[in-house]
């Protein structure tokens, strides 16, 4: 199998993710937030957190939502088909390479990667998430 090496993203994407299960990716990808990007050229490195539509009304340390009712400016720049949660204490770092990421289905941004961008509003609510993941 020959991975491809994807463009560089942003920290602040979302992606479509085979999040680990330890060491191997899943085969169900699912949103993740890219949190910060490594390395000068492809394949580049990033730093993802694990997003999931599961529970999204029950919160824990280190963890943030995106609800269309709530704020729906940040659920359509985040391109997401049901509300998400993402947990930054559950981030890992990863090669970004099809080993780990996948093309999106409807591919909004052409064949990459990238559901959707998180919204500046959300901004405070992640870095109080990232500071209690790191309590």
């Amino acid at each position: 199998m020959t991975l491809r090496a994807w463009p560089e993203p942003a920290a602040g994407d979302i992606v479509w993710c085979h999040f680990p299960d330890g060491v191997h990716p899943r085969p169900k990808p699912r949103p993740g937030l890219i949190l910060s990007v490594f390395g000068d050229s492809a394949p580049f490195t990033v730093t993802v957190a694990y997003g999931t539509s599961q529970r999204t009304t029950q919160f824990h340390r280190g963890e943030f939502v995106i609800q269309r009712t709530a704020n729906p400016a940040a659920f359509a720049a985040a391109d997401l088909g049901f509300d998400t949660k993402f947990d930054l204490r559950r981030s890992v770092d990863l090669p970004y390479t099809s080993e780990w990421f996948s093309i999106p289905p409807a591919a909004p941004h052409g064949q990459v990667p990238r559901l959707g961008t998180l919204h500046p509003s959300l901004v405070r609510a992640v870095q109080a998430a990232y500071r209690a993941a790191r309590d």
